[in-house]
């Protein structure tokens, strides 16, 4: 194995002895050197993959409608952050925001907030808002508190570290990334030490041995950081992302790397890596906290309650026939049932006392 990260893991294993599925996200994503998201332009035709908002403006501006209602249901506050979180190449916050000047006051009142911990990334959507009036922010921990908020999040989940765990004859292990035997690769090993019984969720104790059980830490505590934001200066936010409604068992983590699935452990620093968002999950930890969860509901559900149909339709007047054809392409591909329509789903997070928002 060649790969600039790889050199640096070894290193660390060595140093440490085997680490946390979480802190190998952690590396291969956000080094600052060698990390996939600080070295590639990811996202797009010539990246590894490519998300809902490269694949129609139709989506950005749904789901900058849907901000502008929630602005209403907000109280019509005359300063507003519209905060993106995963913002990759911008795409989406542009054309939120175009379609938020069909509702001028909401438009004036937007502040737009970006965050983003990746240099590259942050240069390529300064370049892609032009002269936008816009906040670039590391963490939401860092989004003042002077004004509500909407949150916007796609695709943003499923890359946060994960931590995976085993069962085995005798309990629980939690699964962590060793050296090969050779030392020129990586592998999979179980810790030594079984899970202390007030770790494990409860689903898990009557899993046989071999299953897989996966959970999200900086998932949960992003939201319950939303969570707390919403209920201290008024807010709301909309997550789609990659995952089923409901969730259990299985080890969902994978990499994308040259437009493909490839080995997670193979290509260090040059491959995309995420895992299944539980939903179900993290709607019970925004409902602890003291807010409203709404769905999970299917991307393509959604997209149609918020009328895609429509603005696909009005798209196709002034287009032409192949242009027309690209517009309807884009749409089935974002909502049919064999496409995302339903590999994607979406929660919505509120004050416990606010009507359901829109497209729930």
């Amino acid at each position: 194995m060649t790969t600039g990260l790889f050199a640096h893991l070894a290193a660390r294993i060595t140093a440490e002895g085997p680490i946390s599925l979480a802190d190998y996200m952690t590396e291969c994503l956000l080094h600052p050197r060698f990390g996939y998201y600080t070295t590639h332009d990811s996202i797009g035709m010539a990246g590894d993959f490519i998300t809902a908002p490269e694949i129609s403006q139709m989506f950005g501006e749904l789901l900058g409608l849907w901000a502008a209602d929630g602005w209403q249901a907000l109280g019509r506050p005359a300063k507003l952050y519209l905060v993106e979180a995963g913002p990759g190449r911008g795409t989406l916050m542009h054309d939120a925001l175009r379609a938020a000047r069909a509702l001028p006051p909401f438009r004036t009142a937007i502040t737009p907030v970006l965050i983003e911990a990746s240099p590259k990334l942050r240069a390529i959507q300064q370049a892609t808002l032009g002269g936008e009036a816009a906040l670039w922010l590391e963490d939401i921990a860092a989004l003042p508190a002077d004004a509500p908020f909407i949150l916007l999040a796609n695709e943003f989940l499923d890359a946060l570290p994960i931590r995976q765990y085993q069962r085995g004859e005798t309990g629980w292990h939690e699964r962590r990334v060793a050296l090969s035997e050779d030392g020129n690769g990586l592998r999979f090993v179980l810790d030594s030490q079984t899970l202390p019984l007030q770790t494990r969720p409860l689903q898990s104790r009557d899993a046989a041995p071999g299953a897989i059980l996966e959970t999200c830490p900086a998932a949960h505590a992003f939201i319950g950081e939303v969570a707390a934001r919403i209920q201290s200066q008024s807010g709301m936010a909309l997550f789609v992302d990659y995952g089923p409604a409901q969730s259990g068992f299985g080890d969902t983590f994978q990499a994308l790397r040259n437009k493909g699935f490839a080995d997670p452990l193979q290509h260090p620093g040059e491959a995309d890596l995420t895992a299944h968002v539980d939903f179900a999950s993290l709607a019970r930890t925004a409902n602890q906290a003291g807010i409203k969860a709404h769905g999970a509901v299917a991307q393509g559900d959604l997209l149609r309650r918020l009328g895609i149909e429509m603005r696909a339709e009005k798209l196709q007047q002034k287009a032409t026939p192949e242009q027309s054809a690209a517009i309807s392409a884009a749409m089935q591909r974002l909502t049919a049932a064999d496409a995302m329509g339903n590999l994607f789903q979406a929660i919505a997070l509120t004050a416990a006392e606010s009507a359901r928002p829109a497209g729930f």
